[in-house]
């Protein structure tokens, strides 16, 4: 059985590390290069850095704390945020980041999903979905929809959709936020990461809520995610990486545990 991925998670606004409640009332939470060495020492899989302004702001990424964070580690590292074309990945790439996530651009114009994978090979592209439920809709988990510029407008497609989409375009990963559980620590929504999950075929990375160990077990399980990525908890010294996966291996769920 493959063994599940725990990815510590840095938004990053202004040169900080920022934490909020469904993307707004955000705090900081320390210097990015600091935390992302703190919590690959701890035993976190890989580290996401998200520029989480960057588009709103049409500007590039800080490829200066890009750099800075990458001379700090030795884990897997994937950069988003402010990423439009093929040239700004490779700027990306070239100041350290193993990995691009992009949003709001691949929804845009998704041949960039096809062009940045062509260049650097799909396993290199992580679409990134930041979802919110539908209300009103039959099923809410499963018609969810996709929302852009840091979750501030509404993209007029289904998050399912647009996984499909973005996987036939070559992406090699999804990072599926829910916005209705970012920042709460109650829970993944695991019907939303499910529905994503049976849908592609390409690893899902789930996003937003967590807040115990039973969340992770639950979106592994019940969610189907390949993947959890957490900020907060790990920010603020709720867990670390570490003691988050000896006590899901504990449980039966596959991890690879820190030396």
């Amino acid at each position: 059985m493959l063994t599940r991925r725990i990815i510590a998670c840095l938004d990053v606004h202004a040169g900080r590390v920022v934490k909020g409640v469904q993307f707004v009332d955000l705090v900081d939470a320390g210097d990015p290069a600091a935390l992302a060495a703190r919590h690959a020492r701890e035993g976190a899989d890989e580290i996401v850095l998200l520029d989480i302004t960057a588009t709103h702001e049409g500007r590039q990424t800080l490829l200066d704390t890009v750099r800075r964070t990458a001379r700090e580690l030795f884990v897997p590292f994937t950069v988003g945020g402010g990423i439009r074309t093929v040239q700004d990945a490779e700027q990306v790439f070239n100041a350290g980041a193993d990995k691009v996530s992009i949003n709001s651009a691949a929804l845009a114009d998704p041949a960039l999903i096809t062009a940045i994978g062509s260049s650097f090979g799909s396993q290199a592209v992580v679409v990134a979905i930041d979802a919110r439920r539908n209300p009103q809709a039959a099923d809410p988990a499963r018609e969810a929809q996709v929302y852009v510029h840091g979750g501030r407008k509404p993209a007029g497609r289904s998050v399912v959709e647009w996984a499909r989409e973005a996987e036939a375009r070559g992406a090699g990963e999804i990072l599926l936020t829910s916005m209705d559980s970012d920042g709460t620590r109650a829970g993944f929504d695991c019907d939303l990461t499910a529905a994503v999950s049976e849908a592609v075929h390409i690893p899902v990375i789930a996003s937003g809520g967590a807040g115990t160990v039973g969340h992770f077990a639950e979106v592994f399980t019940r969610g189907k995610a390949d993947a959890a990525l957490a900020a907060s908890i790990f920010h603020f010294g709720v867990s670390s990486a570490r003691s988050l996966k000896e006590q899901l291996a504990a449980s039966g769920i596959p991890m690879r545990l820190p030396c």
